[in-house]
């Protein structure tokens, strides 16, 4: 029975045991057939009573990545599952209407507690990044979030931003954007596997704990440990980033030790489901644990202690049972990104031993439509903030001909960013060979449609920033023939051999990815050319690439192996100084087309 179908909360529960002798689903539904004298209550302070079964509400979002606007395009729709097998598109997403939805879900209910499963702020767009993400967190504050793990993009700009971001003060380089200093997190980020190297203790707090009459849940959250792998080397400087289960399992017996029985994991780790629809039923007979991926053996091996899971990372959406080992079922869940949706889920906790009865944890997704009334203080909060950006990001830096999309295994706008930091590593040193960009770092496509009132085929500030929010610099380095071949043997082998990270090159690179083969063999080596010539093994080439790929990141170790470093501007400025220098309204940019990576399926 989905969350929001539960029967009213407060209403009196009485005990599981009854409840399976009854033949009856959940002790809720055993205190609706009995009269309220058999539910058993206790005395609380000054005579107040309450029952033995308390529903808590959990409220639940992640992957927010500073999208207070309403995302654009596919990044602002969810599709459902109809009745009929058949799937519909909704218009799904930002904090104008979140923050409506979430108080609604909230009004009549005592008990409610609102979670986030990280990567709340980074890779945002140019209202949240310009200002480092200071908008973001006032928003959350706004929405009463209580508390939130972080995850890999709370690193992008390292542990230091990430404590200003926790504990308040202008930022050391930009100062203060406002007549007031930032005050910082009104909730706690948990970090409970993020180590700092020199004390080996926790960067921020590993765990929190909600109270309420009584009631008592204690969170513990973590980002995925190859959080190095997926953030720039200068992020994670001085960091360890430890396993995981080992982690929760850990802080879930120091919460034990506390009297604190009740628990939740906010993990910034994820699955797939099998279907794309928000409301898709993992749990349907024959579906197995309805998602794959690392989420499912950490759920498996964490202690049978922890109730449920919040989880993130991957943008999917799910409300899954994953069952331990022993069969114990527990609910695993993740709602999309950009705040398009919300979980709603019900814990049913137990006065009498402080836990939470795992077989009556009901979780649903639900959509964060654009139908309802817009958040007023949220309004004024993006009007605010887009007021400061504006000068900024209203200003043309190229124009395009049509769109330029992100998607597809060599995308063009990957195609075009790499040909920009090819042309800017060119002006570093004449004799840059290539190029190469990591797809992770195209976060968005160019449209050709106008966005505000710039014109058609116009490229602003703001939408550049949207498809290169990371301020990471463009790199030269020196590699050999062998080496290249190498990284992109990297590509599709080793750590990336069940999900290959395709670079999209810059224009005279071509080589064929043979996805019949597997493993390095994808690669068709005698098929590797720079402007025509396969490429010598005993040659050296000069390398562009951005910093996060110069230090080796998406696991291509090989490119952080270069020689003879320099180091240049942003990646943004190289993208707007290509666009400025390449196109006018005359003459605008075409999409490039997309024939430097020959494909065999």
């Amino acid at each position: 029975m989905p969350a929001m179908s539960q029967p009213p909360h407060r209403r009196r529960r009485t005990v599981r045991l009854l409840a399976a002798a009854a033949g009856l689903a959940t002790a809720g539904a055993l205190a609706a057939a009995l009269p309220s004298s058999a539910a058993p209550v206790e005395s609380g302070k000054k005579g107040a009573s309450y029952s033995r079964y308390q529903d808590v509400q959990l409220l639940s979002f992640n992957d927010l990545h500073g999208n207070l606007e309403p995302p654009s395009s596919s990044s602002g729709r969810v599709t459902e599952l109809q009745a009929d097998g058949t799937t519909k598109t909704i218009d799904a997403g930002g904090v104008e209407y979140l923050a409506t939805h979430l108080r609604e879900a909230r009004a009549g209910n005592k008990y409610s507690i609102t979670a986030a499963g990280g990567d709340m702020v980074g890779a945002s767009p140019l209202i949240s990044g310009l200002f480092h993400d200071e908008p973001t967190i006032e928003a959350l504050n706004k929405l009463d979030l209580d508390v939130t793990s972080v995850g890999n993009h709370e690193f992008d700009e390292g542990a230091a931003e990430l404590r200003r971001l926790q504990n308040g003060g202008c930022h050391p380089t930009a100062g203060c954007y406002t007549d007031e200093e930032f005050a910082g997190a009104d909730f706690p980020y948990l970090a409970a596997n993020v180590l700092d190297e020199k004390t080996g203790k926790p960067i921020l707090k590993p765990y929190w704990v909600w109270k309420k009459d009584g009631v008592k849940v204690g969170f513990i959250g973590v980002t995925l440990e190859d959080t190095p792998g997926v953030v720039s080397a200068d992020g994670v400087k001085g960091l360890k980033f430890k396993d995981e289960v080992e982690t929760i399992n850990k802080y879930a017996r120091v919460l034990q030790a506390q009297g604190v029985k009740s628990i939740v994991a906010l993990i910034h780790e994820g699955g797939a489901p099998a279907s794309g629809a928000y409301n898709y039923d993992c749990d349907s007979p024959g579906a197995g644990d309805g998602i794959s991926g690392p989420i499912v053996d950490i759920a498996k091996n964490i202690t049978p202690q922890v109730d449920a899971l919040v989880t993130g990372h991957t943008h999917a959406a799910y409300a899954c049972t994953v069952n331990d080992p022993a069969g114990n079922p527990r609910t695993v869940t993740s709602a999309a990104s950009f705040g398009r949706l919300y979980t709603d889920t019900t814990l049913t906790y137990d006065r009498w031993t402080g836990d939470i009865a795992r077989t009556s944890v009901k979780s649903a997704n639900r959509v964060v439509t654009r139908t309802v009334a817009k958040a007023p203080d949220m309004t004024e909060l993006i009007s605010r903030w887009n007021t400061l950006a504006a000068p900024v990001g209203n200003r043309a830096i190229g124009y395009i001909s049509a769109d330029i999309p992100s998607t597809g295994t060599e995308s063009p706008m990957g195609d075009l960013i790499a040909d920009a930091q090819l042309a800017y590593g060119k002006q570093l040193d004449p004799e840059t060979d290539l190029a190469l960009m990591n797809p992770g770092g195209v976060r968005a496509g160019l449209t050709y449609a106008q966005k505000g009132t710039e014109g058609d085929g116009v490229v602003t500030y703001a939408e550049g920033f949207t498809v290169q929010p990371f301020s990471n610099t463009v790199n030269l380095q020196d590699f050999t023939g062998a080496q290249l071949i190498k990284v992109l043997q990297e590509q599709v082998s080793g750590v990336n051999a069940a999900s290959p990270k395709i670079l999209l090159p810059s224009s005279g690179l071509t080589y064929t990815l043979d996805l019949t083969k597997t493993g390095a063999d994808r690669i068709v080596v005698d098929s590797v050319k720079l402007n025509g010539v396969a490429l010598d093994p005993a040659a050296t080439y000069r390398v562009a690439t951005n910093s996060f790929l110069a230090g080796g990141g998406d696991g291509i170790t090989t490119l952080g192996q270069g020689t003879n470093d320099v180091v240049g501007t942003d990646d943004l400025a190289a993208l707007e100084q290509y666009l400025t220098a390449n196109s006018s309204a005359a003459s605008p940019i075409a999409p490039p087309v997309t024939n430097r990576i020959t494909i065999v399926q």
